[in-house]
This record gives C-alpha cells, structure tokens and sequence, in this order.
C-alpha cells in the first residue's frame, strides 16, 4: 500500500546564514548573501563574486578529529542533517536504523581539495597526497558521513544530476518512503565548489555575472538587465517520513510531499531545450503525479537562475503549463538572494517552498527593477508577500538537460 510522506524537519546552511530561521528572516527580508569572493584571489577572474557560507562553524556539528579530514560539503551536509533532525525531533536507534536513509545529491563534490592536491603532487610529489584525499572528494560521502555521524544504516546513495541534483534526492527520498522500501529519509542537496577552476570554467562559458562592484545587485533573475548567475554555497536537508509515523509520534508536519516529475531535454550540453518545452513536460508530469490540477498551485519557486534564456524559457514553460492560471500564480527566484547554490539548490528551495506553505509568506525576487517584457508574470518583485500556499512547486534544472519538480502540499488530515 503506498504511503503519504510529511516533511517534519528542516537544517540549512547558506549564503544568508547558518540554520533556518536566519535564512529565513533574511530571505523574506530581501537580503543578499552574495558578496566579493575570499576563498582565493579572484583578481585574474572576470567575477570575482560568490554567495559564500560566512558563520558556518564545522566544529558545532562534527568533532574536531573529524572536522579537519571533512571538505566544505561534506560538513555543510552533516550540519544541515543534524539540524533536521533535531528539528524533526526523530531519534534514530538500533531498532529502526536499518530503516533510516539518506540520500542527497551533489554536483562537482570536493572540487577545492583535487585542486589543491594537483598542486601538492605538482610541487611535492605525488607521495605527498593525503591517504583521505579521495574519500573527502566523492560526492557519495555526504550521505556517507550524514549515516556514520547519525547511525541512519538504510538505503543510502548519493545523485549527480547538476542543478537538479537536490530535486531528484528529494523525489528518490519520497519514493522510498512512499513504496515501503524506508520509514524516515534524509534528503537534500549539497555544494562547495568556489574555486579558482570553477569560476573560470563558467567564465569560459560566459554563464556567471560580472556584476562585481554591486555583488548584491548581481543575481537578478527575470530582470531586463540580467547578465548571468552568481556561484554560491551551501546545503538544505530535509526529514520525511511516512504520515502514520508522525502522527504517532506527534511531530510537527511542515507539509506533505505530493509528488514529483523528471524529464530530459535531449537538445544541448548547457543551453535549455526552446521555450522550455522540456522544463514543460517536467511540470506536468509533477501535476500528474500529484494528481492535481495546475490551477491548485498557489507558488512556484522558480529555478530562475538569471540567464538571458533560462528565465526566458522557464517563463514560458510555466504559461504552456499553467495557461490562464499563469497570471495569478506567485513565482519567485530565491536565487536573488542566495545565488545559485548548483547541486544544493533543490534542497535549499524546496525547504523555501515548505516553508512558504508553513509560514504564509512569499520570499521576493530581489533586483527586480527593470522587467524583461518577455518575462511578464507576477515574480513577487523585491518586497515579501503574505499569501495562503496550499500548494507549492519547486523546479530544478541542469546541465545536459535534466529536469526535476517536486510538489509539496499543506498537510490536510
């Protein structure tokens, strides 16, 4: 029998702040987390911006052995899991550990230590190399280190699908559950990858703003005078376990996943699929899934990343989807404020969207001064809005093409 799956715990780490209610109270507030970049020297680099994790203490969440052999990502991810956790109130024990899982997803993994390291083996040899040098890159040790630091010993696994990686993480995580193959999933995504390489190879591609004497202006998605995303950080996990489970145990429910789309564009390495007709077809099979009506959305967290054709496309995906309803459906882009945090950016705003159903509020797309007159739908410019959400939407997509939407839902008995 298939089960309904409730959100009941929610940690995040991000440019805005460290645990989810300084996210939050920035997020709603307008604030940008983008700031100049201090991990490297940025000077030879045409941006020299990034949303960077500021108050983030890996100590408050791993010990002191284990935070010096664990990259950016891999605490980020810890720490996010622990905060859900203790959020949900949930305890994992030996009685129900095997049935515990994680999974998360991830982009480029530990990206800053392989440079590093080729520098090392370059200038010392390559006898100089940490003997945890591969086990602190993989992407697969996120959740492996969320398992071994939180005793969750079920289905564990870790999805590379770029920017759409924490989106699928959570759709993998709510099937889990809702197919009896787990009884409490954590889920989410995870990112760390400002680095030297990183920001050149989106230079080369001409993806990143250059916006680099107003860093808080740069990310400005549906805006007439876009010129590109701003790279960020971070994680955003989330606890989902079956209904029947916490309502036993009486947890708090966040909201209720109803259900998810996946789809490919199968047209371009990095550019969307036209008028975002693959972006399209995710939505609706999400709505399938679900099985309810476009109309019954109230928001949509827009992936919205501020690139020309991204948000372009992605608004006419949203008016094939949603036609009439289009105009009176709330979108916003998140990523004003956060950046694009590429791999974690699914976890991060599918916790915006739960919360936007739990607290009634709409975060702001910030920088919103000049509307692209193509991109003419409501976009909750710059100011937060109150606002019902029974329903909201959250879209992820990814280079290569890939897609992923999950809808969450105002839990009714």
């Amino acid at each position: 029998m298939e089960r309904r799956v409730v959100v009941t715990g929610l940690g995040l780490v991000t440019p805005l702040g460290t645990g989810v209610d300084k996210t939050w109270e920035a997020l709603c507030a307008g604030k940008s987390g983008i700031g100049g970049i201090t991990r490297f020297d940025a000077t030879a680099l045409d941006t020299r911006i990034a949303g960077e994790v500021r108050d983030f203490n890996p100590e408050d969440f791993l010990s002191k052995k284990e935070a010096k052999r664990t990259e950016h990502f891999i605490a980020y991810a810890v720490g996010a899991s622990r905060m859900a956790l203790e959020d949900s109130g949930f305890k994992i024990t030996d009685a129900n550990a095997n049935r515990v899982g994680v999974v998360t997803g991830c982009g480029l993994g530990g990206l800053g230590l392989l440079e590093s390291t080729f520098d090392t083996v370059m200038k010392k040899g390559p006898h100089r190399v940490s003997p945890f040098f591969i086990p602190m890159i993989i992407g697969n040790m996120a959740p492996g280190m969320i398992s071994i630091c939180l005793g969750a010993k079920g289905p564990n696994a870790s999805l590379n699908t770029a920017c759409a990686a924490g989106t699928h993480a959570i759709c993998e995580a709510y099937g889990m559950i809702k197919h009896g193959h787990a009884d409490a999933m954590i889920t989410g995504g995870v990112e760390s990858t400002i680095t030297i390489t990183a920001v050149a190879g989106f230079n080369a591609m001409k993806a990143l703003s250059t916006r680099n004497d107003a860093p808080e202006k740069a990310s400005r998605p549906f805006d007439k005078d876009r010129d590109g995303f701003v790279i960020a950080e971070g994680s955003g996990m989330m606890i989902l376990e079956p209904l029947e489970s916490a309502l036993e145990r009486g947890a708090h429910i966040y909201a209720e996943v109803l259900g998810f789309g996946m789809s490919g564009d199968g047209f371009n390495m990095t550019a969307p699929a036209p008028e975002g007709e693959g972006a399209a077809r995710c939505m609706e099979a999400a709505l399938k899934n679900a099985g309810i009506e476009p109309s019954r959305v109230d928001y949509i967290n827009a992936h919205g990343t501020s690139t020309e054709i991204g948000d372009l496309y992605e608004t006419q995906a949203i008016k094939q989807v949603f036609k009439d309803h289009a105009k009176k459906v709330l979108i916003s882009s998140t990523k004003s404020m956060t950046g694009h945090l590429l791999g974690a950016a699914g976890g991060v705003e599918g916790i915006f969207s739960v919360l936007a159903i739990e607290k009634g509020i709409i975060p702001p797309t910030i920088n919103l001064d000049t509307p692209d007159e193509a991109c003419d739908l409501d976009y909750v410019p710059n100011v937060a809005r109150k606002a019902e959400v029974n329903v909201a939407m959250s879209n992820s997509f990814g280079f290569g093409g890939t897609n992923g939407t999950v809808i969450f839902g105002k839990y009714h008995p």
